[in-house]
C-alpha cells in the first residue's frame, strides 16, 4: 500500500469519526411526539401564555396544552369549530384559534366560533386583531365579529401569510408581494408594493423589516433611513417563519431545511439546526422562545421540540454505539472504553467512536466491569465467560512510496514515513485456568496484582503472566476465609490498598494483607449495598432503596445517612462518583443527582438532571460511571452513555410564580370573574351561607422540571401546610365571614414563588345576622320582660294573700299558745286551791304561807303569760315558787335542787314560759307524792352550742306505774298533750325523751325526763 492510500484512508477515518463525534451534539434537542400523549405529528404553531403553558395548533388533532409533562387536548368534540389549526394568539383572558373554518375564541373553557377563510396568522397590532386570510384581511370585533377590511383588489384576494407594524407604517407579506400601507383600514392609503414575489413571513427588528420570499430568499428593508434600499439574503428560502431568538439571532423555520439560523446584523450563518442535528423531519413550521430560555419548535410530521443549553453530550446507538444499554464504562489512557448491551466493546477518543472487535466465543455476553492497568491494557469482566485480558502493544510500522516524476529530468523521489499502530492481544482467564467463577462483578488491578470478585463464590487474587498465558500466585477468598455473605455487589480499592467489598444483603468488609474483616450489616437494616466509593479518606456507600450513607475511615466504623436541607431524587443509588469541586454525583433510575456537601458532609444543595435537562439516558447502570482526565464525567445508562461537561455554562433558574387556574363553590366553576384581576386585590367574592364548601386550583408551569414543583397553601392566617405535590385543596364547612386563601410554590431548586391570594366572605344566614339576632332578642326581652311583669304581679299578690294568710295563722297560732298556757293556769289554780282549801282546818298558818308564795306564783304567771319569751332566771324563779307550793300542800316532805351548767348568765338566755313546770307538777304529784320514799327533785339545765337541755329527775314509783295507777282525765290528756305540741312545733320532732331510772336488780328509781330547745339568747 503506497504513502497516499494511507493518508487517504486515515483521513477518511478521521472524517467519519468526526462526524460521529459530532452526531452526538444532538443532546440540545428533546422531541415530543405522539408517543409521549400529542395528537397528532403536525403542529402548525406554538405560544405560551401567561401561566406558563404552551399552547399547540395541530392539523387534525385539534388544540392541545402542555404542561411540560402532560398534554391535555380539545378538539371538535369540545366545541372547537375545527381540527385543522393554523394560527394562535392570546388575546386578552381568551385564546384567538385561526382555523381552515374561520376563528375560534377560547374563553375558560368555552369555545366561540365564527365562520370565515382559512386563517393563516392571527396579528395583534395597537389593541386590534387583525387576521391574515386566504382572501384578504378580516379584523375581529366584538360586536360585528369577522369584518372583511377592503383595501386593494389585489391585496383583498391575496393569500396573506403576515402583517408587521413598524411603528409608523404597515407591512403585509402576500402571495403577489410586500405591501406597504399607512393603515389598514377602508380605503387606505396603499404606498407601494415591494417585490411582487411570494411572501411567507414578515418581522420588524432594529429599525428593519425582514420579509422572507418563498423561493428568492430574505429581503431586508431599512425602515429608519432616506431610502428603503433593497437587500436580499439568498438562504435560506421557503421560509415558514421568522422569530428573534437571543437579542441578536435570526431563526428562519422552512419547509425543507430545517432551521437556519443568522446573526441579525451581519446576516453571517450561526447554525443550522436540521435532520443532522436530530430533528426527524426537515418541515418545521415555527420557533418560540419561552420565559425559562428554551427554544420550542413546531415541525410538521415529527411534533416538538424542545431546544436548550446544557452540559451535556449524549451518544446512543443513532450516534455511533453498537446499542444504547452501557453496562460498564471506564476512562483508560487511549480513550473511554464502554461495554454496550451483549455487543461487545467501544472505544471513544478524540476522533470518535471506535467498535471494537468482538472476541470469539463472547458473542452475546454481557460485560459489567471493566478496569485498566499501568500499562493501558484491558480488563473485563463478563457474566459466564471469565475475564477478557485484552493486551495493548504499540507498534511502529515504516511505510515506503515513490513519487512519479515522468517527463523531468529528476528520478523518482522515495518517500518513507513511519505510523504508529496498535496491536491488540486477547487473553481470556476463566474457571479453568483457577478462577472461583466465570460471573465476574468487578476487577481491581493494583499493580501487577488482579482482583477478582465474582457474583456469589467470593474473590480471587492472583498475577497473570501474559507471556505464558497462565495464572499465578493465585488466592482464593471463600467463606472459609471469613466472607460470610458471598453476593457481592462491588467491590473497591481504598488509600491504603485495601480490598473493600460490598454485597446484596447489606454487609460490608475488607481484605489487608491476606486477612478477611467482615464487618456484617453495618447499617443494620436489609438492604443491598450497589456501590462503594472512596473520598478523602470517607467511605461511601449507595444503597438500593436507602439512600447514601457515609463513614469516616479514622477509627471505628460507624455510618451515618447523607442528609440536609435537599434530599436525592431517589434512594435508589446506582453509581457514584465525585467532580472535580467535590461534588458528588449520584445515578439512579431517574436521572442523576450533583449533590453539594459541606465539610462535615451535610447535603448544602441538590441539582437533578433528567431527560428535560439533557441526561437521555434515563435510568443509569450500576457501577458505569467515570472520570475522564479532564475532568468530564460518564455516565452509561439504559439508553446511551452521556459526558457531562463542567466547562459549559449552565442555564440558570427563574424564580417560579404561580396563578390561580381554577375556584369553585359546591363544585361548580366560578366563571364570572377573571381570576387573574381579581388575585392579590382587594375585590372580595360574596357567597351565600349555603355555599361554605370552595375549592381551589392553582399552578405553577415548570417546563424543564414540571414534576418537582411543590405546593403549599394556608385559610386566613393559619400555619402554612407542609409541601406537597398537590395543587388543589377542596375546603369544606367554612365558618361564615371573611376569608383569604393562600397558595405558593417551589421549584426542584427550592426557589419559591411570591404567594398569591384570593379573597371571600361567606355571608351568615339570617338568623345569625346581629340585627335580626338583636331583633329576636328584643322581641324575647319584652316576652320575657311581660310575662316576668304579669308572673311578678301574680307572685306579689300570692305573696300577699299568702302573708296576710301567715299573719292571720301566726295570729290565731299566738292566741292559741296563750289559750293553751291559760288552759294549764287554771288547772295549776285549781290545784293549788284545793289544798288550801284542805289546810284551812288543819293549819291555818301554813295555808297562810301557801296563799302568799301563791300569790308570788300567781302574780309572776300572770306577768309572763303575756310574754313570748321569758329569761332563764324568771323561769327558775317561778319554778322555785311552784316547788315550793307543792311542798306546802304535800302530805310528805321532799327536797328539790335546781342546778345550771352554761357559761351564759341565767338572765341573757330566752325560753318560753311555762314550759317546765307541767313536767315538774308531774315529776311532785304523780311521782315523789305517790312514791314510798322520800321525795328528791332534780332540776338541771345545761347549754351546747346550739340548745338549752333540760332534764327532770324524780324518785318517785316510775312514770309507767304512775300511768297504770292514776285516773285519766281530759285535763291530765291535754295538759301532757298542750306541752309535747309545744316543744315539737319549738324544737322538732323527738325532741322529748321520758325514761324510767332502773336500779341493778332491775326494780324501778324513779323518772327521768329531758328534752331540748333552741337556744335563745337576748343580744
Amino acid at each position: 500500500m503506497n504513502l497516499n492510500c494511507v493518508i487517504t484512508n486515515f483521513f477518511i477515518v478521521l472524517i467519519s469519526t468526526c462526524i460521529g463525534s459530532l452526531s452526538a451534539q444532538n443532546n440540545q434537542l428533546r422531541a415530543y411526539t405522539l408517543e409521549d400523549g400529542l395528537p397528532q405529528s403536525q403542529v402548525y404553531d406554538i405560544i405560551q401564555d401567561e401561566i406558563g403553558y404552551l399552547w399547540l395548533g395541530t392539523q387534525g388533532g385539534g388544540l392541545c396544552r402542555f404542561n411540560g409533562d402532560e398534554f391535555k387536548i380539545w378538539n371538535e368534540n369540545d366545541g372547537l369549530q375545527s381540527n385543522y389549526i393554523n394560527a394562535l394568539a392570546l388575546v386578552q383572558d381568551s385564546l384567538f384559534i385561526g382555523t381552515k373554518n374561520g376563528l375560534s375564541i377560547k374563553t375558560k373553557n368555552k369555545f366561540s366560533n365564527l365562520e370565515g377563510p382559512r386563517i393563516n396568522k392571527i396579528c395583534l397590532i395597537e389593541n386590534k386583531v387583525y387576521l391574515a386570510t386566504n382572501i384578504g384581511i378580516y379584523q375581529y370585533r366584538k360586536n360585528l365579529g369577522l369584518v372583511k377590511i377592503n383595501l386593494n383588489p389585489k391585496i383583498n384576494t391575496s393569500i396573506i401569510s403576515d402583517i408587521v407594524f413598524d411603528n409608523k407604517l404597515f407591512w403585509v407579506a402576500t402571495n403577489k408581494g410586500l405591501w406597504k400601507l399607512s393603515d389598514i383600514k377602508q380605503n387606505a392609503n396603499i404606498i407601494e408594493r415591494h417585490s411582487p414575489y411570494n411572501f411567507t413571513a414578515a418581522i420588524f427588528h432594529n429599525n428593519k423589516i425582514f420579509a422572507a420570499s418563498f423561493i428568492h430568499g430574505v429581503l431586508v428593508l431599512n425602515t429608519n433611513g432616506k431610502s428603503y434600499g433593497n437587500h436580499w439574503i439568498k438562504q435560506p428560502v421557503r421560509v415558514t417563519d421568522i422569530s428573534l431568538h437571543n437579542d441578536n439571532e435570526l431563526w428562519f423555520t422552512t419547509d425543507n431545511e430545517g432551521i437556519t439560523i443568522l446573526n441579525s446584523e451581519k446576516y453571517t450563518l450561526k447554525k443550522k439546526i436540521n435532520r443532522n442535528s436530530g430533528l426527524a423531519v426537515s418541515h418545521t413550521r415555527k420557533s418560540i422562545l419561552d420565559r425559562q430560555s428554551n427554544i420550542w419548535i413546531a415541525t410538521s410530521g415529527g411534533g416538538f421540540y424542545k431546544y436548550f443549553q446544557n452540559n451535556f453530550v449524549h451518544y446512543d446507538q443513532n450516534t455511533g454505539l453498537k446499542s444504547n444499554r452501557v453496562y460498564a464504562v471506564h476512562t483508560a489512557k487511549n480513550g473511554i472504553w464502554a461495554s454496550n448491551s451483549e455487543s461487545g466493546l467501544v472505544k471513544i477518543d478524540s476522533l470518535g467512536i471506535h467498535h471494537i472487535p468482538q472476541e470469539e466465543g463472547l458473542s452475546e455476553v454481557k460485560i459489567k466491569t471493566i478496569t485498566s492497568d499501568t500499562s493501558g491494557n484491558i480488563w473485563v469482566g463478563t457474566e459466564g465467560k471469565g475475564i477478557l485480558f485484552k493486551e495493548l502493544k504499540q507498534v511502529d510500522s515504516i511505510v515506503t512510496d515513490t513519487l512519479d516524476t515522468q517527463g523531468l529530468e529528476n528520478d523518482p523521489i522515495i518517500i518513507t514515513d513511519t505510523i504508529t499502530t496498535t496491536i491488540t492481544t486477547n487473553h481470556i482467564i476463566d474457571k479453568d485456568k483457577g478462577l472461583l467463577s466465570d460471573w465476574i462483578r468487578a476487577i481491581q488491578v493494583i499493580d501487577n496484582t488482579v482482583w477478582a470478585a465474582s457474583y456469589s463464590t467470593g474473590i480471587t487474587r492472583f498475577t497473570y503472566d501474559q507471556k505464558k498465558r497462565s495464572v499465578k500466585s493465585i488466592k482464593k477468598f471463600t467463606q472459609k476465609s471469613g466472607i460470610k455473605d458471598l453476593q457481592i455487589r462491588d467491590m473497591k480499592r481504598d488509600s491504603m490498598g485495601n480490598i473493600w467489598y460490598a454485597t446484596q444483603n447489606g454487609h460490608l468488609g475488607y481484605i489487608r494483607k491476606n486477612k478477611v474483616t467482615h464487618l456484617g450489616n453495618v447499617l443494620k437494616q436489609k438492604t443491598a449495598i450497589k456501590t462503594l466509593l472512596f473520598h478523602k479518606n470517607t467511605l461511601f456507600i449507595g444503597t438500593e432503596g436507602r439512600g447514601i450513607w457515609w463513614s469516616s475511615l479514622d477509627g471505628d466504623i460507624s455510618f451515618k445517612k447523607l442528609k440536609g436541607r435537599k434530599r436525592p431524587y431517589s434512594d435508589n443509588i446506582y453509581q457514584m462518583i465525585f467532580d472535580d469541586k467535590n461534588n458528588l454525583w449520584a445515578g439512579s433510575e431517574r436521572g442523576v443527582d450533583k449533590i453539594e456537601l459541606n465539610q462535615s458532609n451535610d447535603i448544602v444543595d441538590v441539582l437533578h438532571f433528567g431527560r428535560n435537562d439533557g441526561f437521555l439516558g434515563i435510568e443509569t447502570f450500576h457501577n458505569s460511571v467515570t472520570k475522564d482526565n479532564e475532568g468530564n464525567l460518564w455516565f452509561g445508562a439504559i439508553y446511551g452513555l452521556t459526558k457531562y461537561e463542567p466547562s459549559g455554562t449552565t442555564k440558570e433558574t427563574i424564580k417560579p410564580s404561580i396563578h390561580f387556574e381554577d375556584v369553585e363553590v359546591a363544585y361548580r366553576s366560578v366563571d364570572s370573574i377573571q381570576l387573574s384581576t381579581w388575585t392579590n386585590s382587594a375585590k372580595v367574592l360574596k357567597l351565600t351561607p349555603n355555599q361554605t364548601e370552595l375549592s381551589f386550583s392553582y399552578m405553577t408551569i415548570d417546563l424543564d422540571h414540571p414534576d418537582d414543583v411543590e405546593y403549599r397553601w394556608r385559610l386566613n392566617s393559619s400555619e402554612w401546610s407542609p409541601w406537597s405535590s398537590d395543587h388543589k385543596q377542596n375546603l369544606a364547612g367554612l365558618a361564615y365571614g371573611a376569608h383569604s386563601f393562600s397558595a405558593q410554590s417551589r421549584n426542584y431548586r427550592w426557589e419559591e414563588s411570591d404567594p398569591i391570594v384570593f379573597n371571600f366572605f361567606i355571608d351568615s344566614p339570617i338568623y345569625e345576622k346581629a340585627w335580626f339576632q338583636f331583633s329576636i332578642l328584643g322581641l324575647i326581652i319584652l316576652i320575657i320582660g311581660g310575662y316576668a311583669l304579669s308572673y311578678i304581679r301574680r307572685v306579689k299578690q300570692k305573696n300577699k294573700e299568702e302573708r296576710n294568710r301567715l299573719q292571720m295563722q301566726n295570729h290565731l297560732l299566738s292566741l292559741e299558745q296563750k289559750a293553751l298556757r291559760l288552759q294549764m293556769n287554771p288547772h295549776f289554780i285549781f290545784n293549788v286551791l284545793n289544798g288550801i282549801k284542805a289546810m284551812g282546818t288543819s293549819n291555818p298558818s301554813r295555808m297562810n304561807t301557801t296563799i302568799n308564795t301563791f300569790a308570788v306564783l300567781l302574780r309572776e304567771t300572770l306577768y309572763n303569760s303575756r310574754k313570748d319569751d321569758i329569761t332563764l332566771d324568771q323561769e327558775i324563779q317561778t319554778l322555785k315558787h311552784y316547788v315550793e307550793i307543792e311542798q306546802l300542800m304535800a302530805n310528805k316532805p321532799f327536797t328539790y335542787t335546781i342546778t345550771i351548767d352554761s357559761d351564759l348568765d341565767p338572765e341573757e338566755i330566752l325560753i318560753p314560759p311555762m314550759l317546765i313546770q307541767p313536767f315538774v307538777e308531774n315529776a311532785v304529784r304523780h311521782g315523789i307524792l305517790k312514791g314510798s320514799r322520800d321525795g328528791e327533785l332534780k332540776i338541771q339545765f345545761h347549754t351546747t352550742e346550739d340548745f338549752l337541755h333540760c332534764t327532770v329527775i324524780d324518785n318517785g314509783q316510775g312514770i309507767f306505774q304512775s300511768q297504770k295507777n292514776k285516773i285519766k282525765t281530759d285535763h291530765q290528756s291535754m295538759a301532757l298533750t298542750v306541752t309535747r305540741e309545744r316543744l315539737e312545733s319549738i324544737s322538732g320532732k323527738d325532741s322529748l325523751h321520758i325514761k324510767e331510772i332502773l336500779k341493778n336488780d332491775n326494780s324501778v328509781a324513779g323518772t327521768e325526763i329531758t328534752f331540748k330547745i333552741p337556744l335563745q339568747t337576748d343580744y
